[in-house]
């Protein structure tokens, strides 16, 4: 039987969708039964409070929950988020209410065995109540109290074989899509990448020392199925250099309808007769194809790499042979100072271990943030206010047209005092002995 009322949240339960109040409901009732006879470690009635404190929240229309001190296990800095009510008196079952994070699996492959051994940790020590995933892609153990934290730890690294994930301002936990493994459009081993950097980066994870969050998301090919270019301080991109592989006799079969397009994701309904000049050419953001003759042709020099062509037509177009990563940096997508997409670093790298030519561009990328970022300033942040041309001079990289985002809007160009008495002199000079005769 619940304690608290709820007829603000009831409301969520009448839509057509199944409502995460109906779940949390759920739980308190199994919670307040406990016929396994559970011995929980913290109050039973956790996840009946946590509906009443909602609740109150929607009534007032502001949370109800504080930050009210630093909380963790000993020896890391991140992994553990405090949370505590501002109503314990009302709430005694959240007073304390801890988030922790679990540093999922590469591609978030589970096994059976493993999610019960997360579900029968947390139900014992927590409150039963978790989410998959975070936004940054960890396992969420949403509440429990300061007592149980180091107990959880210990359970999850010497029984389960699984790390806290990051918060704070460190490294949060790397992500990455489920790449090779299952995806054909993958350009590189993404598990291998993201596994590699995050055991590199170990210090940088757990014990906070950046100037605030910075996220790896590892996305096998341009269709971005973690969003790593909106999301992520380092974006790294899986592509290829070489032309779009092309079947022209598959062509013909999606232009005679013999093939559904976008592999049959819209079965079912009836979209018409496929017209791929129509459905492809004309929706190429740079126009590189041309359908003539019968036959497909696609410009390599001015192909973006959007996936559309691909995506539409699966088994007539294929990805190059020529793989690597795209390096894109300073994306964010907070609600206060607006979202900003990252901008291109490395235009390509070859992906092979032991990546050093990657793990040279994160350090020099982090040896200018940490020197230059202010408190609670993103990487993009940075970006903004110091220039990507100072970003180039910190990790020596030589400017290429494909990191321009958008043609210059400032008719006034710069040089530095070295460069005019020596390189702009030179070529001034050069151009005179030969053009100017």
């Amino acid at each position: 039987m619940m304690k608290h009322e709820t007829p603000l949240l009831d409301q969520l339960e009448s839509g057509p969708w199944p409502s995460f109040v109906s779940d949390l409901k759920a739980e308190a009732e199994k919670r307040a039964k406990n016929e396994e006879n559970i011995e929980f470690q913290i109050p039973s009635d956790v996840v009946d409070d946590l509906l009443g404190v909602l609740e109150l929240s929607f009534k007032d229309g502001t949370t109800h929950w504080k930050h009210g001190g630093i909380v963790g296990v000993f020896g890391y800095g991140g992994g553990v988020i405090g949370r505590y009510c501002d109503q314990p008196d009302t709430f005694p079952g959240v007073a304390h209410f801890h988030t922790m994070r679990v540093a999922q699996p590469g591609g978030k492959f589970y096994t059976t065995e493993y999610l019960r051994k997360l579900c029968d940790l947390w139900d014992l020590r927590g409150s039963g109540v978790t989410n998959m995933h975070g936004s940054t892609g960890d396992i969420i153990f949403l509440g429990t109290t300061t007592p149980q934290l180091e107990e959880i730890f210990f359970e999850l690294t010497h029984n389960i074989g699984q790390d806290l994930g990051g918060s704070g301002s460190n490294l949060r936990t790397p992500a990455d899509c489920i790449g090779q493994a299952r995806c054909e459009y993958a350009c590189y081993d993404t598990q291998a990448l993201c596994y590699d950097l995050t055991m590199e980066y170990q210090d940088e994870l757990h014990r906070p020392a950046f100037p605030y969050k910075f996220k790896f998301k590892f996305d096998g090919c341009p269709n971005g199925c973690v969003a790593s270019i909106a999301r992520a301080d380092m974006s790294f991109i899986g592509t290829w250099k070489d032309d779009i592989k092309i079947d022209q006799e598959a062509v013909a079969a999606y232009v005679g309808g013999e093939f559904a397009p976008n592999a049959g994701a819209h079965a079912g309904r009836d979209w018409g007769a496929f017209d791929i000049q129509k459905e492809v050419v004309d929706l190429c953001p740079s126009k590189c194809i041309k359908y003539e003759d019968g036959k497909l042709a696609i410009n390599t020099r001015e192909c973006v790499r959007c996936m559309h062509c691909i995506n539409t037509m699966p088994r007539a177009l294929k990805i190059g042979d020529e793989r690597g990563v795209s390096i894109l940096v300073g994306a964010k997508a907070p609600i206060l100072d607006g979202a900003q997409m990252g901008s291109l670093l490395v235009p390509f790298v070859k992906v092979e271990e032991p990546y050093d030519e990657i793990k040279e561009v994160i350090e020099k990328v982090w040896d200018w943030w940490m020197e230059e970022g202010k408190n609670r300033e993103r990487l993009g942040e940075l970006m903004k206010r110091q220039g990507f041309q100072k970003l180039l001079e910190m990790t020596e990289l030589d400017p290429d047209p494909r990191m321009v985002a958008e043609p210059r809007t400032n008719p006034y160009i710069f040089w530095k005092e070295d460069e005019v008495e020596g390189g702009w002199d030179r070529d001034i000079n050069e151009f005179r002995k030969h053009h100017l005769r």
